[in-house]
C-alpha cells in the first residue's frame, strides 16, 4: 500500500510559478512511475505528466509541455512538479499517482491516488 500526499497548490497569478510536491509513505514508491493529473470543474480527470521510476524517462500533454517540469527523488520518496508560466486555463485539483507498472497516460491504469490539491490561476 502506498499513501500519496500532494502539497504546494493555492492561488497564483497568470505568468506566475507554483511547484507542487507528492510525498509517498512507502519505500517501494522509489520503483513505481508516478504521475500528475488534474481535474477542472465539470470535465474528467486529465494527464499532465508522468516520469519512470528512474526518472530517465517523462512525458507531457502538449498543453503544459514547455512550462512544466517534472522530476523526482527517490531518497525523499517525492515527486515534484514545477509548473512556470501558468495560464488561467491551468486551474483546477492537481493530483499524483503511482503505479509499479510502465508510464502510462491513462489514469485508469494507476493504482495509488493521493487527495489533490487545488491550483487556482487568476488572469
Amino acid at each position: 500500500q502506498v499513501q500519496l500526499v500532494e502539497s504546494g497548490g493555492g492561488l497564483v497569478q497568470a505568468g506566475g510559478s507554483l511547484r507542487l510536491s507528492c510525498a509517498a509513505s512507502a519505500r517501494a514508491f522509489s520503483t513505481y512511475t508516478t504521475g500528475w493529473f488534474r481535474q477542472a470543474p465539470g470535465k474528467e480527470r486529465e494527464f499532465v505528466a508522468h516520469i519512470s521510476w528512474s526518472g530517465e524517462y517523462t512525458g507531457y500533454a502538449d498543453s503544459v509541455k514547455g512550462r512544466f517540469i517534472i522530476s523526482r527523488d527517490n531518497a525523499k520518496k517525492t515527486v515534484y512538479l514545477q509548473m512556470n508560466s501558468l495560464k488561467p486555463e491551468d486551474t483546477a485539483v492537481y493530483y499524483c499517482a503511482a503505479d509499479p507498472r510502465l508510464p502510462s497516460r491513462s489514469p485508469s491504469l494507476y493504482i495509488y491516488w493521493g487527495q489533490g490539491t487545488q491550483v487556482t490561476v487568476s488572469s
